[in-house]
């Protein structure tokens, strides 16, 4: 062999290596049962292998990520948390105050990913593979309104920027509280893509009466409401919200939105 050529990798490195090549983020058994044409049972011993070299981390059921790709002669690491979505959480999507960080609705950076999903959960809140994933569950037939964006090699359902503001009026714990939820509002109201048709269509089909007193409150508030504020005065259910549920102290009725506001929200604008 000439003194300049590469040298060769072992058997089972090169072939992990034309695996992690070929299959994207994630390997699933299926990539591995594909690319090197094994039986299914074989492929599944095959990962287990690797996995036990050090080669690879287990994520999720059936899927792994690659731990030390420079050695295998291959060039992708996992540097974006986003893609074991799919493989964790599907059918699900990001969602809430991390989809409002990709859609510029905020200048605010999270530690944590917030994941919307259909997925029975035991824990919402979980650390895989070092990343920190904030989770909300909903039925399947409540995920809508979602835009797929590519991450590296991967396909990720992120929620669209209307449906991220519903989501976050829905649940603003996942918007990192109310006022950066009205944060996010006052910009989305300023855009150029802003859709009150469309916002309040998904505030109907989500079915939370909670949301069009918090929407209809913050809307008004932000002297930019437009038609919204009617829209959701005509939507308003019986029965009395909070602002924000997570918030304690003294609170007065809003009774024009039938919602009780923090003392400190009266005055301040």
């Amino acid at each position: 062999m000439d003194s300049f050529s590469k040298p060769q990798l072992p058997k089972g490195r090169a072939q992990l290596a034309t695996v992690l090549s070929a299959a994207g983020d994630i390997v699933h058994v299926s990539d591995v049962e594909r690319i090197l044409q094994l039986s299914r049972a074989e492929a599944a011993k095959r990962l287990s292998r690797w996995m036990t070299q050090g080669w690879l981390h287990r994520v999720g059921m059936g899927a792994y990520v690659p731990v030390a790709i420079d050695t295998l002669g291959a060039d992708q690491v996992l540097t974006d948390p986003w893609v074991l979505v799919p493989a964790l959480f599907s059918p699900g999507y990001v969602g809430g105050r991390t989809a409002a960080e990709h859609w510029d609705l905020t200048e605010q950076i999270f530690k944590d990913i917030v994941v919307v999903t259909a997925k029975a959960l035991r824990q919402t809140h979980q650390v895989r593979h070092g990343a920190v994933f904030t989770l909300q569950h909903t039925p399947a037939e409540k995920i809508f309104g979602t835009k797929t964006v590519w991450r590296h090699r991967s396909r990720v359902l992120v929620s669209d920027v209307h449906r991220t503001v519903i989501d976050m009026l829905d649940q603003p714990g996942l918007g990192g509280g109310i006022q950066h939820v009205a944060d996010c509002l006052a910009t989305y109201l300023s855009r150029t893509d802003r859709n009150d048709t469309l916002l309040i269509q998904y505030a109907d089909r989500l079915g939370n009466g909670a949301v069009f007193k918090r929407l209809g409150f913050l809307a008004e508030r932000s002297g930019n409401a437009g038609q919204i504020a009617q829209d959701c005065l005509s939507r308003l259910t019986t029965g009395v919200a909070k602002l924000d549920s997570a918030l304690g102290g003294q609170q007065r009725l809003v009774a024009r939105w039938r919602l009780r506001i923090p003392v400190s929200w009266m005055a301040a604008k």
